[in-house]
């Protein structure tokens, strides 16, 4: 007879269960709901870009890509990111293609952050963020954005930097809440961490998607915080295809250097007759520059279906996401009032206290308008009998 005791698995995530968007939509799902939480766009991609994908799978590009991405879609994305914003990046030092954005960040926090090393977090924030820098033995430090505006307080931020800072994270346009940076946050970050050794990961997903005439104030239009930051994109959100889970990662060489050590050992390479594909589909540079006009229409649907209703809204900035508070509705937390509003008027949002570390519940709702037109009108009117 032998007797073993088992090892006990101690989990390295011990505060992480289901992700809030997987919550929503499996409930959406089981109850026939709109599902307006998980950000994902209700409609498919352009046929052309499936035919280019098709042309080069049935070409034979079926094998690995390098490393690094495939080399032309390397130089289209610096021929790109230079007619955007007048910024250099070498393809084959400091550009690397991603399997997903989700995996870019993972790997720009992994480059840098090391046990005990504080990262300041601005909340709301993206669920990804924290477990990556807890992961890497990283001390995740809030800074607390609140509605209407969400704007940084950074004051805020100064009194929170210490000599363990590393990294302070961004995010513009911001998700959940439709915030979009200011020339004037660019140079308070910069103002903050020039004397400091502090490093920089920039999650800018929604860099084509601002409305009202707004300009995407990348990371790396300023020269101070270029040379320090890791900006992170995403086709999946600029061309509708967040299923090919396909990011990027432009970051000087010396950073870019240590990112490529992580991320040959999380995904090696991405999807190879994709990333052809997209070289090609990048030529055309309407494909991503009709999107603000698109996607601020969307918007705008919703918007107006809410018109008459009780909830009250501050139009989002940027993103696909707007944010809109129920406090005149119900004194409901706002996951209670998620769960309720997906099971008995059939709409699913995200509660957006889930974004914040303490559960901030400022009653306020998350829903997602990258929908065909007629399912916004619809959703926007159910709504509108609470």
């Amino acid at each position: 007879m032998h007797s073993s005791i088992a090892p006990r698995l101690t989990s390295k995530l011990p505060n992480v269960g289901t992700t809030i968007f997987t919550v929503m939509s499996k409930l959406a799902s089981e109850v026939g709901a709109i599902n307006l939480s998980q950000g994902f766009p209700g409609f498919d991609c352009s046929p052309e870009l499936v035919g280019l994908v098709e042309t080069y799978m049935r070409k034979g590009f079926n094998q690995y890509a390098p490393m690094t991405g495939v080399p032309a879609l390397r130089e289209a994305l610096a021929q790109k990111t230079f007619e955007q914003y007048k910024v250099a990046y070498n393809p084959d030092t400091e550009i690397t293609v991603t399997s997903g954005a989700t995996e870019a960040i993972f790997a720009a926090i992994a480059s840098v952050v090391r046990p005990g090393d504080e990262v300041i977090v601005l909340e709301p924030a993206y669920d990804s963020y924290v477990p990556a820098i807890e992961l890497n033995g990283g001390v995740p430090v809030y800074v607390t954005l609140t509605p209407p505006q969400y704007a940084v307080d950074w004051e805020v931020v100064r009194q929170k930097i210490t000599a363990k800072t590393r990294m302070v994270l961004v995010n513009t346009p911001h998700n959940p809440t439709g915030y979009t940076w200011t020339t004037d946050d660019l140079n308070q970050l910069a103002e903050l961490i020039r004397d400091r050794p502090i490093w920089l990961m920039s999650d800018e997903v929604y860099e084509h998607i601002l409305f009202d005439g707004r300009t995407h104030h990348s990371l790396m239009t300023h020269p101070e915080l270029q040379e320090r930051t890791f900006v992170v994109g995403s086709f999946g959100k600029t061309f509708h295809i967040t299923g090919w889970k396909i990011g990027y990662c432009l970051a000087p060489a010396e950073l870019t250097t240590e990112f490529r050590k992580i991320h040959q050992y999380l995904t090696f390479s991405t999807v190879t007759p994709i990333q052809y594909a997209l070289a090609d589909y990048l030529q055309n540079p309407t494909h991503y520059q009709q999107l603000p006009d698109f996607y601020q229409r969307k918007r705008d649907v919703f918007l107006d279906g809410l018109k008459g209703s009780r909830f009250t809204c501050t139009p989002a900035e940027g993103s696909f996401f707007q944010t809109v508070s129920y406090k005149a509705i119900t004194d409901e937390s706002d996951y209670e009032l998620a769960i309720r509003l997906t099971k008995e008027i059939r709409v699913a949002a995200i509660p957006v206290s889930v974004f914040y570390h303490q559960k901030n519940d400022y009653k306020i709702l998350r829903f997602c308008f990258a929908k065909d037109d007629a399912i916004l009108q619809e959703a926007a009117e159910r709504l509108s009998r609470l």
